[in-house]
């Protein structure tokens, strides 16, 4: 890929300006049953169960199918699902929650707190990506009674950040399902059994996914919907095409080319917008493979970032949708975000030249002074575009990049399993608190092939003992105090760094109706989602 200046400041601008406008709002329209609802599915899973991988990419398929916990509603509230109450005592170390009653699984068998157990037990705590960490000194689950599930925790759980947490991390499997097999290869994996609004039917790998109303639904006269499809297409420009044709009604996740974004805005049968997306704000990521002696070496991390002009690639290839990031804690977290007085690597490309000298590397033949690979994840153009402009930046300072570009499969297994990479980029995603999904790629001891979790071989005790300290301490003052710490130590470490902060961008079809009704609505159930004619 040749990196050129991009139409995307015109593009970014139109978007800016559709998300100013209030939702459009259809004034006494009867909800419409029927109908099926088609999706972009850009990037096809290995899995689909959320309850074994919190990623956006499977909650838009699985999160229709199976429930969490809690949900998030209209303003960004913890909420009831699966779950109808809640309470703690008064030490955080006892979480108590009473179930719904009245669920069945897709196969007819209830839902019950063995569900519950059995999956924070053996799926959340010892498997999924960040449930590992999150559960960390979760002890037991008590059953008293099928209704009611007792979390017991060695340390204090501050219940506010459970609650956030279990709208993404508390999807619950059943536990006939599972129970006695080998968890990560259970048939139900890509075929999940769920309790949700939609019973999956069908997978046909590169082609589509098929799920069907649930006519048993606990929420009496829902969903609205007949069916959801789910179409595999990898290449953007065909996505939009299809949109434009009508055979896609919705694009999550920013899967679009961004020169497309600026058509269907202009489009009137359109809306392209972050609403909806506001529960899950993006940074993109620098991940360094301490496995390598080079990159072990703090001040050729440190040459690296400051080889790389942020401003530059934000102003010319992202435009208004994305802005400077300054640490794993984006802006977006009005509890939690610590202000851009942190250590920052601002572009000074005779500072990097230097460390690089002082580190010992000096160049050689052709100006090279050593080779590196560049691994970028497959999910969104601007990694695309980002993982250019890194290996162009470090051409100017003597590092000859490779960008080595996989399938979502590839990249998972060679980034997060085999740890065969020295560098990779993606997306990192903040969802509400940073013990969520974002410490846990800093805390060490991650089950090994957890994605998006620290598999970078570094370790570094004072960012442990910051990270169990903040997840654990009920005080909110004392929360943030110690988060401020955490970005302060790794911003200075730079085990892997987040310099640009974002929003994903949505595109939906204007037959709609009661979309993007929560900040995590991709993700969401889509119970309460119908088709205008």
């Amino acid at each position: 890929m040749t990196l050129t200046r991009r139409a995307a400041l015109a593009t970014s601008a139109a978007l800016a300006s559709s998300v100013l406008m209030p939702q459009r709002t259809f004034a006494q329209e009867q909800p419409r049953r029927g109908g099926v609802m088609t999706v972009h599915f850009a990037t096809e899973q290995r899995i689909l169960n959320p309850s074994l991988q919190a990623s956006t990419g499977v909650y838009i398929v699985g999160g229709k199918i199976q429930e969490p916990m809690l949900d998030l509603d209209e303003a960004g509230n913890p909420t009831p699902c699966l779950a109808e109450s809640w309470e703690s005592s008064p030490d955080g170390k006892a979480i108590t929650f009473r179930l719904r009653r009245g669920v069945t699984w897709h196969d007819g068998k209830p839902f019950t707190s063995a569900d519950v157990q059995f999956t924070a037990m053996e799926m959340w705590k010892k498997i999924q990506n960040y449930g590992t960490a999150l559960q960390l000194f979760l002890t037991a689950v008590d059953t008293p009674d099928p209704h009611t599930a007792v979390f017991r925790y060695e340390r204090p759980m501050p219940l506010n950040l459970l609650l956030r947490a279990l709208t993404d991390l508390g999807y619950v499997s059943a536990k006939h399902v599972y129970e006695g097999s080998n968890i990560r290869q259970n048939p139900a994996n890509t075929a999940p059994v769920g309790t949700g609004p939609f019973k999956f039917m069908q997978y046909e790998r590169g082609q589509f996914i098929i799920a069907e109303r649930n006519p048993n639904y606990w929420r009496n006269n829902f969903p609205y919907l007949d069916r959801i499809v789910w179409r595999v297409v990898g290449d953007r420009s065909a996505a939009a095409a299809q949109m434009e044709a009508g055979q896609i009604l919705f694009a999550p996740y920013s899967s679009l080319a961004i020169a497309d974004f600026q058509r269907l805005g202009d489009d009137p049968r359109f809306e392209v917008t972050t609403r909806g997306n506001e529960g899950n704000a993006r940074t993109n990521t620098l991940e360094f493979n301490f496995r390598n002696p080079l990159l072990a070496d703090i001040r050729v991390r440190r040459a690296i970032a400051h080889a790389i002009d942020v401003p530059f690639f934000i102003e010319n290839f992202l435009g208004d949708f994305a802005k400077r990031g300054t640490g794993p804690i984006p802006s977006v977290s009005t509890d939690y975000y610590p202000g851009a007085d942190m250590p920052q690597y601002a572009f000074d490309r005779r500072k990097a030249n230097a460390l690089l000298d002082e580190a010992g590397h000096r160049r050689g033949a052709g100006g090279v002074r050593f080779n590196l690979r560049l691994h970028p994840a497959p999910w969104g153009e601007d990694i695309a575009l980002w993982s250019t402009f890194i290996q162009q930046s470090l051409q100017e300072v003597g590092i000859r990049v490779e960008v080595v570009r996989l399938d979502a499969a590839g990249f998972l297994r060679t980034v997060y399993n085999d740890w065969n990479f020295d560098l990779a980029t993606g997306w990192h995603q903040y969802r509400s608190d940073p013990a969520v999904s974002t410490t846990v790629w800093y805390r060490s001891g991650q089950p090994k092939g957890a994605p998006w979790t620290n598999q970078w071989g570094w370790e570094d005790p004072e960012t442990d003992r910051i990270i169990d300290a903040a997840q654990t301490e009920l005080d909110p003052a004392k929360r943030k105090a110690l988060y401020a710490d955490f970005v302060r130590r790794v911003n200075t470490e730079l085990p892997l760094w987040m310099p640009i902060e974002q929003i994903f961008v949505s595109v939906f079809n204007k037959r709609l109706r009661n979309y993007a009704n929560n900040p995590r609505w991709a993700s969401s159930s889509w119970h309460d989602l119908w088709l205008a004619e």
